[in-house]
C-alpha cells in the first residue's frame, strides 16, 4: 500500500480520535485518559506525514517506527477507555480495527 493511503487512513483515524475525545470530555468529564489518547492517536499521522520529508532513509525509518509505537500506545488507551466504561464495545472494536489496519501497513 502506498504511503498516501497510509497517510489518509491515519488522518481519518486522527479525526475520529479528536471527535471521540471531545465527546468524552464534554459528556463524561474524563480528561486524563482522553488526553493521552488524543496525543498518541494524532501523532501517528503526524509522524507518517513528517516521514515524507525525511533527510535520509534512517530518518524515514525512525519516523515510521515512532508512528508504529504511537499506534500501539493508542490501542492501549482505547482499551483502558473501553474497560473503564468510557468507550462502548462497538466503537472500541471499530477504532481498534482502524488502528490495526494502520499498524499492519506500518509493519509491512
Amino acid at each position: 500500500m502506498s504511503n498516501s493511503v497510509m497517510l489518509t487512513k491515519s488522518k481519518d483515524f486522527a479525526v475520529e480520535i479528536v471527535n471521540l475525545c471531545r465527546r468524552i470530555k464534554a459528556e463524561k468529564k474524563e480528561s486524563v485518559l482522553t488526553n493521552q489518547l488524543l496525543r498518541s492517536g494524532t501523532s501517528i499521522g503526524a509522524n507518517i506525514h513528517e516521514s515524507k520529508y525525511a533527510h535520509s532513509t534512517a530518518d524515514f525509518i525512525s519516523k515510521m517506527q515512532i508512528a508504529l509505537k504511537e499506534c500501539y500506545e493508542s490501542e492501549y488507551w482505547m482499551e483502558l477507555l473501553n474497560r473503564t466504561g468510557y468507550l462502548s464495545d462497538d466503537l472500541y472494536k471499530s477504532l481498534q480495527s482502524d488502528c490495526g489496519s494502520i499498524r499492519r501497513m506500518l509493519i509491512s
